[in-house]
């Protein structure tokens, strides 16, 4: 039963991940417009996702721009984008594999060893996902510190982290401890003992003595 609850943690935890990355991958607000330096304006906020660029106004107007051409972007967001659809995909791959290795499921029931090899195959899988997510995240987040900080960059075009990109690393950590929970379910090994050799039964006697 412990080996059970552990299993349903690690994949309710997976899943979550999953869902975050989705989330993290759709909202806009990767990185948000850093009001550092002498011209603060409070009027409007800018922020940037992956898909799009979004102004909000002070009244409650948001107008948005989305990525029209894929050649234009940087190098960095294209690498973030490809590795964030690919987390999503491994996920819901993972979701599949290991959902057929749950003990409450009904899949498998005669095969107890392969189906807790699903569920370690699932896991694993995950484990790869929240790589990919944690991998663009972080990519992402160290060249937003990079721009930040380049004297190069001019004030009024410096971000900072954005509530995605916080999101992304929250579905990252969520996959690997899910995937890792999965992968702890391992199929005990069976130890396999030579049957024992039946020893012959006496003979019964004639009833005859000889001499």
């Amino acid at each position: 039963m412990a080996n059970a609850g552990l299993q349903l943690l690690g994949f309710i935890l997976a899943f979550l991940g999953w869902i975050g990355a989705i989330v993290s991958t759709a909202l806009p607000q990767w990185k948000i417009y850093s009001y550092a330096g002498d011209n603060i304006v409070t009027a409007q906020a800018i922020y940037e996702g992956l898909w799009m660029s979004c102004v909000s106004q002070s009244t409650g107007q948001i107008q948005c721009k989305v990525f029209d051409s894929l050649l234009n972007l940087t190098s960095t967001l294209q690498a973030t984008r490809a590795l964030m659809v690919v987390g999503i995909l491994l996920g819901l791959i993972a979701i599949f594999v290991a959902t057929i290795g749950m003990k409450c499921m009904k899949c498998l029931e005669d095969d107890e060893v392969q189906k807790m090899r699903m569920a370690v195959i699932g896991g694993v899988i995950f484990l790869i996902a929240g790589l990919a997510i944690l991998v663009a995240t972080a990519w992402y987040g160290n060249r937003i510190v990079q721009e930040f900080y380049d004297p190069m960059t001019p004030v009024n075009a410096r971000y900072e982290f954005g509530q995605a990109l916080f999101t992304g690393w929250a579905a990252a950590s969520l996959c690997l401890l899910g995937g890792a929970l999965l992968c702890c379910c391992c199929p005990e090994k069976t130890t396999s003992y030579p049957t024992p050799r039946p020893y012959p039964k006496p003979t019964p006697s004639s009833g005859k003595d000889y001499v």
